[in-house]
């Protein structure tokens, strides 16, 4: 029985992966689909609110998707199959992916209100699979970055993605922000994605990749805000001076980890 469920898992992980592909290409427009920037009325454009990033940080997708998808070739070889680190990462994985399609749909069908739950269970699945990886270290170099570094990367684009689909949302719903200024709220949204930033770093021991796509994407926060038709100073300060304080606070926390334990010097 442990054998058949084990190869289930791996299939389930792997079929996953190759919908959220053929979703990721629809949502790049390459299908016929309307590019995801230009879906549901513009509402993710990189104008469209002052938290929403500039165009080129969706570039961080093609790294994750390639980490997607080698994790779940991967996964499927042999080593694998009853490895029981695995056994509890694939079902959160494979949830995050199909999730992602689903976002992706969302979208594309102009569900602009449905696309919130959606990515915040999406979230909240990545935020399981990443305590997986912390309660155990990776034997190797290659699960290391297949599945420490691609589940990282994975939470940390999404947690900076979920507060510029939130405000998309109340923007597009004609939200005014109770009288307060629209700066004000992007330094209050930017601040709180800083403040997970930091939380992730000490949560995770000083994890490296969560921090680097939170990070990317807050610095183009700041590019946008800076160079793009939405302009706003205070936005682009506030995502300046968060990117500063995940990465001090996250290498900080590596580094006096890495004194203590030398093994965690090899997680990403």
């Amino acid at each position: 029985m442990k054998k058949s469920s084990d190869i289930l898992r791996q299939t389930v992980v792997l079929v996953s992966a190759i919908l959220a592909i053929v979703g990721s290409f629809i949502g790049s427009g390459a299908a016929g689909g309307t590019p995801v920037q230009n879906a549901s009325g513009g509402a993710l454009a990189a104008d469209a609110t002052p938290i929403a990033p500039d165009g080129p940080a969706f570039g961080i997708w093609t790294v994750i998707y390639l980490g997607l998808i080698a994790y779940a070739i991967w996964q499927f070889l042999p080593a694998q199959k009853t490895d029981d680190r695995q056994r509890a990462l694939g079902y959160p994985v494979a949830a995050s992916l199909i999730l992602n399609a689903a976002w992706i749909l969302s979208i594309q069908f102009d569900l602009l209100w449905l696309s919130v739950p959606v990515i915040v269970l999406l979230l909240v699945v990545l935020i399981r699979a990443f305590q997986v990886t912390l309660r155990s270290r990776p034997r190797n170099l290659v699960e290391t970055v297949v599945a420490d570094g691609t589940v990282g990367l994975y939470l940390g684009w999404v947690a900076i993605a979920t507060a510029a689909n939130v405000t998309a949302v109340l923007v597009a719903s004609g939200f005014e922000g109770f009288g307060l200024g629209a700066d004000l709220w992007a330094v209050l949204i930017i601040a709180v994605a800083g403040l997970v930033g930091v939380f992730l770093g000490v949560y995770g021991h000083g994890r490296l990749a969560p921090a680097a796509s939170l990070c990317w994407g807050l610095a183009w926060v700041a590019v946008a805000r800076l160079t793009g038709n939405l302009l706003s100073t205070p936005a682009a300060i506030a995502a300046i001076v968060a990117v500063a304080a995940i990465l001090i606070v996250t290498i900080t926390v590596r580094a006096r980890t890495a004194t203590s334990d030398t093994s965690r010097v090899f997680t990403a």
